[in-house]
């Protein structure tokens, strides 16, 4: 028996197919990551693919709402109302009629909140302190928050707000005496204090860092949408990224620079990370192509492409890559290498189109059940389980690129 990718696929989905038999936490239900709406994305993409029927996704939607949806102070872009804003999205663009009402009342849901965080945030550039990770990035700030905007309100004043703000967390930040880049966090990775961090760290990850930071301002100005100051943002982000670039035969970026190596100037040897989306060059070339294509640099764009092309070859790389999840497996980088490849060079295309079928040989393991492939009660949701699987092997194994928008709350589309 071989597993292909739309057998896998389709396994999932239908192992998924009753959200009263989810093995989804009571805690978890409204969150993007682990949650009902991520699960309902598969849901959605396989029906407007013609694959399965609206009724699935319908049910899965309905399951999401039948409990109250947390709004306001307590939500962020994978929580509550942001997150279900993010899947209701994806239906209505097939579905308009079914989902126009709910959707206009979470859009006014959202910009409340993007206008209450830009304010926070604001008070805290002001006051010349350091910001938290929850301020900024893909997850839990008001880069997530970019990513809907831009999708549901292009040309709004709310995106425009966003982006503004974007450019100024690019400018410097005195602490200590010394000068940081203003996406410089206090915290360790974890957001809490720790001892290796005592004077806080730049992250470069796409899910928490400045990665997500470049790819959202360069999404909107490929779009069409700019700010005063918005291609000097990402060429400052894009000059941090080469100085802290790791030596050439690595072709890769640390997750992070803490003090200490600012100071020093270099980075603490390590071994070879993984090359996921979350964090490392998965991501990051992928913010790193996005941002040469709105600056029209081909040669930044090439060498993204190659940087990306030679990691997901590197034998040491993809051996510290351990899982099959979209957040940071095999089936993640092959999702990213197809989103890559999309957008690609005619110089590379090919070479990142070559690397695809190994990632997806990696997750879907000729010779097994595809039933049996992927565990779904252990972990049914977006980031790191089934229903994130599902999708990334199917988009990544099709000729077209996903009928819907599922992959938005990534930043990488």
């Amino acid at each position: 028996m071989i597993t292909t990718p739309a057998a896998l696929s389709t396994a999932i989905a239908d192992a998924l197919a009753d959200p009263e038999t989810s093995p989804v936490t009571f805690e978890d239900r409204q969150h993007l990551a682990y949650g009902l709406p991520g699960i309902a994305l598969l849901h959605i993409e396989r029906a407007a693919a013609g694959l399965a029927p609206w009724s699935r996704a319908r049910d899965w939607l309905a399951a999401a709402t039948r409990q109250p949806v947390t709004s306001g102070p307590d939500s962020h872009p994978f929580y509550g109302a942001p997150a279900l804003a993010h899947a209701v999205a994806c239906a209505a663009d097939h579905q308009p009629r079914e989902y126009e009402r709910a959707l206009s009342k979470l859009d006014e849901q959202v910009v409340r909140d993007v206008r209450r965080r830009l304010s926070a945030a604001y008070r805290r550039l002001d006051a010349e302190q350091l910001p938290e990770f929850a301020e900024f990035d893909v997850i839990r700030g008001l880069s997530g928050y970019g990513s809907y905007l831009l999708r549901r309100q292009p040309a709004g004043p709310a995106l425009r707000d966003v982006l503004d703000y974007c450019v100024r967390l690019t400018e410097p930040l005195i602490d200590r005496g010394e000068t940081l880049p203003g996406w410089w966090v206090s915290t360790s990775p974890t957001g809490r204090p720790g001892a290796r961090f005592s004077g806080g760290h730049a992250n470069h990850g796409m899910s928490h860092g400045v990665g997500g930071l470049l790819a959202l301002l360069a999404l909107a100005a490929r779009r069409g949408t700019l700010v005063k100051g918005q291609h000097d943002a990402m060429r400052t982000i894009l000059a941090w990224l080469d100085r802290w670039q790791e030596p050439p035969g690595r072709r890769a970026w640390p997750y992070w620079v803490t003090r200490a190596e600012l100071r020093a100037d270099g980075l603490t040897p390590s071994a070879p990370r993984r090359p996921s989306w979350c964090y490392g060059t998965a991501g990051l070339a992928r913010a790193q192509q996005l941002a040469a294509l709105a600056l029209d640099d081909p040669t930044r764009q090439v060498d993204a492409e190659e940087t990306l092309a030679a990691a997901l070859t590197d034998p040491a790389q993809l051996k510290a890559t351990t899982d099959s999840g979209l957040c940071h497996g095999f089936a993640g980088l092959a999702h990213v290498a197809s989103r890559v490849a999309g957008d690609a060079h005619p110089s590379t295309t090919a070479q990142l189109r070559a690397v695809i079928p190994p990632l997806l040989n990696a997750v879907c393991q000729p010779g097994t059940n595809p039933v049996s492939a992927v565990s779904v009660k252990g972990d049914p949701g977006l980031l790191d389980g089934a229903a994130g699987i599902a999708l990334a092997v199917l988009a990544s194994s099709a000729p077209a690129p996903p009928r819907t928008a599922w992959d938005a709350c990534l930043l990488i589309a």
